[in-house]
């Protein structure tokens, strides 16, 4: 662990075991779909922002809502549309009149932003300038109206869908928006066992929320506790290594040369590296190892690499591509 941090046998151990809690309160809520419930509390515990795609109908607001029952987070959802304009996600000024004065001045009326986990559905619904109008609560956790900042509540954690199909009316998010989400996950369609239990647990009455099992104060020293797991120099040299060979300019694995038109930035590194030390956490370890890292290879740099004109006219899959850089490139 990290000199100077103080962390008892005993306090890690609580925090692990509720890590533990909040998957099962969870997945009493959601049936399947194990994967996409560890990277969303990966996502959370190493305190970024996640960008989930999948098709209608696969229970990703539902999957939202049981992470702020859960945790005991105050939650908003935004439906994200062609005509919603940045003050309807980050606030505005109103003018108000004092009734024993009558003086008016204005005051700023926050927005739904301003809460701990926000569902931004369907985001690329909206359009770039409303879609802007979240770079700077992701990034800063504040937002700036009228030459005044204000903070965010903490944690503050924004979760963005997308639907991967349905094209026509979006506006495709910037790649400086998609690099200020930590990971993209992925929510395929559930196994025919989880989906039968699916709908017989869904069409009847008495269906229960999600347990609340950690408040806001433990998720916080979670948190914490996510950014002094161990990492070995030898396996931050590897991610670096993983996201630079993403770079067609400096690459040499060939399927990156020949499919990848651009490449991940030095942020993907952070993140990778972070979003591995959350899974070791997850797993009970207060270590990184090689596997946490290639795991979390995909979901860090899925939405940060892209595809060349090749690639796509061929139908070669950015998952077929990591997977042949992850081979390519071996830790010392």
């Amino acid at each position: 662990m990290a000199e100077g941090v103080a962390w008892s046998e005993n306090e890690i151990g609580e925090l692990t075991a509720k890590v533990k809690a909040l998957k099962a309160s969870m997945s009493r809520v959601i049936i399947g779909q194990e994967n996409v419930i560890d990277s969303l509390i990966i996502c959370l515990l190493a305190g970024g922002h996640a960008l989930v795609e999948g098709v209608p109908g696969l229970g990703k607001t539902l999957l939202v809502k049981s992470l702020s029952q859960a945790t005991e987070l105050d939650f908003h959802r935004v439906q994200f549309t062609p005509d919603l304009m940045p003050s309807d996600i980050v606030g505005t000024e109103i003018l108000e009149e004092d009734h024993a004065t009558r003086k008016r001045e204005f005051r700023f009326q926050q927005g739904p932003v301003f809460t701990q986990v926000l569902l931004a559905d369907e985001i690329n619904r909206a359009p770039p300038k409303t879609q802007s109008a979240l770079l700077e609560a992701m990034q800063e956790r504040s937002v700036t109206f009228a030459g005044q900042t204000h903070k965010l509540p903490k944690p503050f954690f924004v979760l963005a869908t997308q639907n991967p199909i349905e094209q026509a009316g979006t506006y495709p998010l910037p790649e400086a928006q998609l690099d200020r989400f930590l990971l993209r996950i992925d929510v395929v369609y559930p196994t025919e066992e989880e989906e039968i239990a699916m709908v017989a647990a869904t069409t009847h009455a008495g269906l229960k929320d999600a347990e609340p099992v950690m408040d806001v104060a433990t998720l916080l020293r979670l948190q914490q506790l996510v950014r002094d797991i161990e990492i070995g120099d030898h396996l931050v040299a590897y991610a670096t290594r993983l996201v630079r060979a993403t770079r067609p300019s400096l690459t040499t694995v060939p399927a990156v040369q020949k499919h990848i038109g651009w490449g991940a930035g030095p942020r993907a590194g952070q993140a990778l590296v972070l979003a591995s030390k959350a899974r070791a956490l997850m797993h009970g370890r207060l270590a990184v190892t090689r596997d946490d890292i290639a795991e979390m290879l995909l979901p860090v740099l899925a939405h940060r690499v892209l595809r060349n004109f090749e690639a796509e006219a061929d139908g070669v899959a950015i998952a077929d591509i990591l997977q042949a850089l992850r081979e390519h490139i071996r830790p010392d």
